[in-house]
């Protein structure tokens, strides 16, 4: 054995190397150790949004006022700028790329980044051209380790997703030219489109997870998703027949499932005498339709070449007409789906009376840009806020057609965007979807950005001769320019330690030719800062949605038989201990598509290593074990209380923290909770 003394701060993979030697042999091996960040990192961000040439002032309050607390450490500073907000959408596929969990929607995620991702590098040879440039620049030692060992860089992107962050500009340009090789991308969509096909169902349905039940949602989105492809023009023709055949084996599924909605409403009426048929259940004389037969009438819209069954016809003619009645009643994510299903449909005028509704309502702001009252989310997929102004944009282009209206749709969901991908990774594709649908020129004209973040500045593109401003060492990126000349994207990167709250204060100003000097730009400022995992508290709020304890149990045999004594009140282990992790989750109401992530110590090994789908006290979900934690993913988190409990066993000797649990709606992470963290202290075995 061998002491490892972590330094402060430290995060990256740690390259180990041991050597036996007699007399004038020697032989070795090396390998490399993932080390886990001890620290949470938060990301706040301030859109930068200008509708054309000229000076404008932001105020980042949260940066400003960060000098008066005890515990924060910055992290960095990013700002980025971009003339074409299609950039925004090529900076965060390779967030759906790397995504690390199996379930059937992030598996489509994969195809639907490679897919997009192949058809952006080969719209625009200027743009080949320049990842070509960056992919040829040097190799960085860390990234060659990690494309070797895609365990290690899985547990790094699971746990420090920052790890893959480039320290320098050439690294930052190489991260993202590898990401965009048309080779690698090739064979990644052929296999994520074979995992995809091997999840499906007999009867054309797709689970959450494989193993799972059959999930309408689910199917539908990735059907959906497909039809964007096909929009986009984004499926090459070696792979059509492999997407034909998922679609045609799901298509007779979701018809299936509409004629069964549409047969148990048939029925409902000759027992009610036709009043179930008038609206709601409980609400007789309105008009009403449900979700999922609005999902279904919006993808079916998208395939359009694919004949609709004549039995299906009646389910079809019954669902659209209540569609164009009740439509009203709907939220805007399911108006938006209803106009366009109509739109493409025939039915022009309802489609347009939904869009001047949405118009009426809608609020106007010159920062915020267009959005609509209730856009904070709810904990069902039709409440999703980046979903439903993804779709809206959709629609008003498709429909309605002003330019005005497009720009500040498209600000509003700019403003919603991390420093790598919106909130999820269907947040992600869906605005990836809406800022390419309808054709963007890649090549912008130059403009010449200046950004002034308190005492220091940023000019795009430099001038000859010139650093980014004067400014000094702390800069990530040497020149500045991260998108290069005629890309018309540009990004900058401070360390933590040359960040300031000054820098909260914030003027941009932008000038051009005549030409693009009238057209809106988009640019973003994100600032990141930790704090350690152990001093995190639970999740503040009276009463949550979701809420978690977490307490570990040694095991140990005594006379009376095995039994379990708290850490609580015994918190020293020695090697071989059996530790017992006892969860207990509370909802105060019915919830989707659910992930509980419990984190452990470095020196705990799991008894259970398969991932699996598990039913539990009629609860059914999949369990999936980790390098570095257990995760728990719930399609459907019925109201009440529910207790999970697994195995681990201590092994080497040392102080370590042991995390925290934490769970979220995986499609509305605005509904979450996490424990405390703690730590855990394995001394020598007695």
């Amino acid at each position: 054995g061998f002491p490892l003394d972590i330094p402060y701060q430290y995060n990256r993979p740690l390259t180990y190397k041991v050597v036996a030697q007699a007399a004038h042999y020697s032989d070795g091996e090396e390998g490399v150790l993932p080390v886990v960040s001890n620290r949470q990192l938060v990301t706040e961000s301030l859109p930068l949004n200008l509708h054309g040439d000229g000076e404008r002032s932001f105020t980042f309050d949260k940066l400003l006022k960060s000098g008066s607390s005890e515990t924060l450490n910055n992290h960095s500073l990013t700002v980025e700028f971009t003339a074409n907000p299609a950039w925004y959408a090529v900076q965060s596929l390779p967030y759906l790329m790397e995504y690390p969990y199996a379930c059937a929607e992030q598996t489509f995620e994969r195809v639907y980044a490679n897919a997009l991702a192949s058809k952006i590098a080969t719209s625009s040879p200027r743009l080949q051209q320049e990842l070509k440039r960056w992919r040829d620049t040097d190799t960085s030692q860390l990234l060659s380790n990690l494309k070797k060992n895609q365990e290690l860089k899985t547990v790094l992107l699971e746990e420090t997703p920052w790890v893959l962050q480039g320290k320098t500009e050439a690294q930052q340009k190489k991260n993202i030219a590898l990401l965009f090789d048309l080779g690698r991308m090739s064979g990644e969509l052929e296999s994520s489109l074979d995992r995809l096909k091997s999840m499906q169902s007999p009867n054309g349905a797709f689970p959450w997870f494989k193993g799972g039940p059959d999930d309408r949602y689910i199917t539908q989105y990735i059907v959906t998703g497909i039809g964007h492809l096909q929009k986009l023009q984004a499926i090459t023709p070696t792979l059509a027949g492999k997407i034909d055949t998922i679609v045609k084996a799901a298509l007779p599924y979701l018809d299936g499932q509409l004629r069964k909605d549409y047969e148990e409403i048939l029925a409902a009426e000759k027992r009610t005498g036709g009043k179930a048929a008038a609206g709601r259940p409980g609400r007789p004389g309105v008009a009403w339709i449900g979700e999922l037969p609005i999902q279904y009438l919006y993808m079916r819209s998208l395939f359009s070449s694919y004949g609709i069954p004549g039995d299906i016809f009646p389910a079809v003619n019954y669902f659209r007409k209540k569609a164009q009645q009740g439509w009203i009643q709907r939220n805007n994510y399911l108006q938006g789906m209803i106009a366009l299903a109509l739109y493409r449909t025939g039915d022009v005028q309802t489609a347009k009376d939904i869009l001047a509704s949405l118009k009426q309502r809608a609020i106007r702001d010159e920062e915020k840009g267009m959005y609509w009252k209730g856009m904070e989310g709810g904990y069902y997929w039709y409440n999703a806020p980046v979903e439903t102004q993804s779709l809206l944009i959709e629609a008003f282009r498709e429909i309605g057609g002003d330019a005005t209206i497009d720009r500040d749709l498209k600000t509003w969901l700019l403003k919603q965007k991390q420093t790598h991908s919106w909130p999820t990774t269907t947040a992600t594709a869906d605005a990836c979807y809406a800022l390419l649908v309808g054709g963007q020129d890649w090549l912008n004209e130059e403009r010449t950005v200046v950004v002034r973040l308190g005492d220091k500045m940023v000019r795009w593109p430099e001038e000859d001769g010139q650093g980014s401003g004067g400014q000094t060492g702390g800069e990530r990126m040497g020149d500045g320019q991260a998108g290069g000349s005629g890309i018309g994207y540009y990004k900058k990167i401070f360390d933590g330690p040359f960040v300031n709250p000054g820098m909260g204060n914030i003027t941009v100003t932008m000038s051009g030719n005549g030409k693009a000097g009238g057209s809106p730009a988009w640019g973003a400022v994100y600032w990141q800062y930790f704090d350690m995992l152990d001093r995190i508290t639970p999740t503040g709020g009276s009463k949550p949605v979701l809420s978690l304890r977490k307490r570990l149990f040694v095991q140990r045999n005594t006379d009376r038989g095995p039994v379990l004594d708290s850490l609580a009140d015994n918190g020293t282990l020695h090697p071989g201990d059996k530790v017992v992790v006892r969860i207990e989750l509370r909802a105060d109401r019915d919830l989707e598509y659910v992930h509980m992530k419990d984190m452990r110590a470095a020196c705990m090994e799991p008894v259970n290593v398969l991932s699996q789908y598990k039913w539990q006290d009629g609860l059914g979900y999949y369990e999936s074990t980790k390098d570095a934690s257990t995760d728990f993913f719930f399609g459907y988190l019925p109201r009440g209380t529910h207790v999970f409990e697994y195995t681990l066993l201590a092994g080497q000797e040392g102080n370590f923290s042991n995390g925290i649990t934490s769970i979220e709606c995986l499609y509305a992470p605005e509904f979450s909770y996490h424990s405390e963290g703690i730590r855990v202290n394995v001394e020598e075995g007695r």
